[in-house]
């Protein structure tokens, strides 16, 4: 069911670009995207204030094991996101979904098999997959 959902979706976006056709246009649209996305979450923190970032480096002992460097992870990210402020990352996360589609669709690249191949990537190489 999910890989249908996907591969419709990817349909869609098929059926909908019509402006930007150009493997340029369609990449710059994706940076783009990826750009607001991360100017949305910026200002949940400048100008909402609902989300507060405290970052500092995190001493890792020398010997830690992988399970120590699991628990000493932060995300260096306080507070919870507000509804509006949600609302907001959400649609360029959904404007950046879109023109991924859109640059496999120009491709000739299947999404869902992306994401599969991905995920069995992960798995198999687990630990020594870390980034």
């Amino acid at each position: 069911m999910k890989d249908l959902l996907c591969d419709e979706f990817q349909e869609t976006v098929g059926e909908l670009l019509i402006r930007h056709q150009s493997i340029l246009d369609v990449i710059t649209k994706y940076q783009e995207s990826c750009a607001r996305t991360n100017r949305a979450v910026v200002k949940a923190v400048t100008n909402c204030g609902c989300l507060k970032v405290e970052a500092e480096k995190h001493p890792l002992p020398p010997d830690a094991s992988l399970e120590d460097l699991r628990k000493l992870r932060d995300s260096h990210l306080r507070g919870k996101i507000c509804d509006q402020c949600r609302e907001i990352v959400e649609d360029e996360i959904g404007r950046s979904l879109f023109y991924l589609a859109a640059l496999c669709n120009i491709l000739d690249i299947n999404l869902y098999d992306c994401f599969i191949k991905e995920h069995k990537k992960l798995n198999t190489l687990s630990i020594f997959n870390m980034r």
